[in-house]
């Protein structure tokens, strides 16, 4: 219930004379929002990198297998057949990997964005003063 003042008028509660629990509510209401925008953040930083170094395996696997079987080639025919096919999963590498880091771009912008969208919603719709 608001207070009254001498004029009658109610005051309206501020940052300062909050009741000590609701004051506690708040804030851990608050940083408990920002926990999760952070948590989901990193989650998503987490995925990003997992992928990356799982394609950097499978690329020094790639290039083990190409080294491979241009040694083992007998003759230039071969040893183009090699290059050809390495040089066509190379680019189709290059094209997915392009597309999974716009991927992951638009991911964490979103989560940063909504992680700057709640501190500001919680900061201008929290108590007036």
């Amino acid at each position: 219930m608001p207070q009254k003042n001498s004029s009658s008028e109610p005051v309206r509660p501020s940052l300062f004379n909050l009741i000590p629990d609701d004051f506690a509510a708040t804030t851990k209401k608050r940083m408990d929002e920002f926990a999760a925008a952070q948590a989901e953040l990193f989650d998503q930083y987490r995925d990003a990198s997992r992928h990356w170094l799982d394609r950097i395996q499978v690329e020094a696997n790639m290039a083990s297998e190409f080294a491979t079987k241009l040694g083992a080639a007998r003759s230039i025919p071969e040893a183009m057949t090699a290059c050809q096919g390495w040089t066509g999963r190379r680019f189709e590498m290059m094209a997915e990997d392009t597309q999974r880091l716009l991927g992951d771009t638009q991911k964490i912008m979103q989560a940063g964005a909504r992680l700057i969208v709640d501190g500001w919603q919680s900061k201008n719709s929290g108590v007036s003063t």
